[in-house]
């Protein structure tokens, strides 16, 4: 349920920020989003006051107006707030703001992927690896770094459902699979 409620908040944004003539880009709309989801997850106080429906939208909109003006955010972003507290769907705000670049992403033709590797990648490396699975997806590639040391060596790239396996680890158990199966015959 959460998770269509923050699409279709998302793909509205998405809408409205993508239309020609917009008055803000979209990397600045999740920029700015972020960092309003920062300002609210990094403090109880706000986030209780804003999720507590003893308080009135009016002096949530009050509140969130005064810090969103101090914080710089974009009148279309703090209209977009607004809506979110008027039909209390705050509390959904990092889903939204995760939902919203997913559909930016695949409305520029963005493909995402999670890559896992040995150790740190360096700029070169991941350089490379971006332009190794662009050329496997014909898409342009948003990649997310993490490490895991149980690879062993390599790494692996997650595109959707689709597990690209370059990991030491996993050429050593393919290997394993391939002698298995000879040793039989």
């Amino acid at each position: 349920m959460a998770f269509a409620v923050a699409n279709r908040y998302a793909r509205a944004l998405a809408d409205i920020v993508l239309e020609p003539g917009s008055p803000i880009k979209p990397e600045d709309a999740i920029a700015q989003l972020n960092n309003v989801g920062q300002m609210v997850s990094g403090s109880w106080e706000l986030r209780n006051a804003l999720l507590t429906p003893a308080i009135q939208a009016s002096r949530k909109r009050a509140v969130m107006g005064k810090l969103l003006q101090e914080a710089g955010v974009a009148g279309l972003i703090q209209h977009f707030i607004y809506v979110l507290i008027d039909h209390r769907r705050i509390g959904l705000l990092s889903q939204i703001v995760d939902a919203f670049q997913l559909v930016l992403d695949e409305r520029m033709g963005f493909a995402r992927a999670e890559v896992v590797s040995a150790a740190p990648l360096d700029e070169r490396r991941s350089a490379s690896l971006q332009a190794e699975l662009a050329q496997l997806t014909g898409k342009r590639m948003r990649l997310r770094f993490s490490v895991n040391p149980e690879l062993l060596g390599g790494a692996t790239a997650r595109i959707g459902s689709t597990l690209y396996d370059g990991s030491l680890r996993g050429q050593l158990q393919q290997l394993r699979r391939e002698l298995t199966e000879h040793s039989g015959e």
